[in-house]
This record gives structure tokens, sequence and C-alpha cells, in this order.
């Protein structure tokens, strides 16, 4: 891992895992602001996958939210599954700032300033999240490798093809003589 990761995946886990402690310690005040975005998921979840089972709980919602931020955070700080780490982060980006930072809702000038703020420093850490996730260390990502092994597939059936050619060719020059 080179330096640049080995700092700026520690600084970006940061607030997710500090966000993830405080929303265990105040999960009561924090279910009440996230009710009508867990009212949301809970009805996408039950027509999308109606087998799958949903927390009818506010506070569970939190909890399991707050459990993903520390557990990713701590995997995307440590490098330990960086990418899918950042990806459970980014996919829970959404509906925490759904939830906390509903800037179109405020009357107040003030208010509505500071959660604008910190609705677009979310979408920004979302944006590095994506990037975390799909950061593939330099190395070729899956979709690469996979069209070159097509290549190299390709280029190994021509030189078959032209070798088992030759050698009927051959084959039929000795039975001939």
């Amino acid at each position: 891992m080179n330096l640049i990761r080995l700092v700026a995946r520690p600084m970006l886990a940061s607030t997710f895992i500090y966000g993830g402690i405080n929303a265990l310690r105040y999960t009561a005040a924090l279910a009440e602001e996230a009710k009508p975005v867990n009212d949301e998921i809970r009805e996408v979840a039950h027509k999308v996958a109606p087998s799958v089972p949903v927390p009818e709980d506010d506070k569970t919602m939190v909890r399991l939210n707050a459990g993903v931020h520390i557990v990713a955070g701590l995997g995307l700080a440590t490098g330990k599954f960086p990418r899918a780490s950042a990806l459970a982060l980014a996919a829970t980006v959404v509906p925490t700032t759904a939830a906390g930072h509903r800037f179109w809702e405020e009357k107040d000038k003030g208010a509505r300033a500071e959660q604008m703020t910190h609705f677009f420093k979310n979408l920004s850490m979302l944006g590095g999240l994506v990037i975390a996730g799909f950061d593939t260390e330099g190395r070729p990502g899956v979709a690469w490798r996979a069209q070159h092994a097509v290549g190299s597939a390709k280029k190994e059936a021509k030189h078959l093809r032209k070798t088992a050619k030759r050698e009927a060719k051959l084959a039929a020059a000795g039975v001939r003589s």
C-alpha cells in the first residue's frame, strides 16, 4: 500500500467511525430524525425483497447503520477489505444524509445554510468513498483481467488451429508417401 492510501483511508474512515460511535450513544434522538427515511427504506425493501427481514424499530435501524459505520470504517482505515468497506460506507451515506441533513425542510436561513454545508460535505465524502471503492491500487481490475484472458485465449486458439492444420497436412503427406 502506498503512503497516500496509508494516510488517506484512515482520514476518510475517521468520520464514519466517530459518527457510528455517537449514533450508538444517542440512538433515541437519532431514531426520531431517521424515522421518515427508515419508513421509506422499509417500504422499498418490502416491495423489492419481501422475504428479507427489515427491522420495524427505528432504534434498531440506527444501531445497524452505526454498526456498518464502525466496522466498515475500521476496515477502510486498516486496509482490511478497503474496497468492500468503502462501498458499504457509500451505501449508507445516502440514507444517513437524507435523515440527518434535510436542508430543504429548514425554515431558518442559518439552520438551512448549516444543513446544506453538512449535506454537501457528505456528498463530497460519498465521492471519496466511490473512488476508494473502485481503487485497484494500481493493479488491473477484474474487467481488464477478464478481457485480457479472452484475448490470450483467442491468440492461443488461433495458434493451436494453425498447428493442428499444419500437423494434419504433414500427417496426410506422410500417409501418401
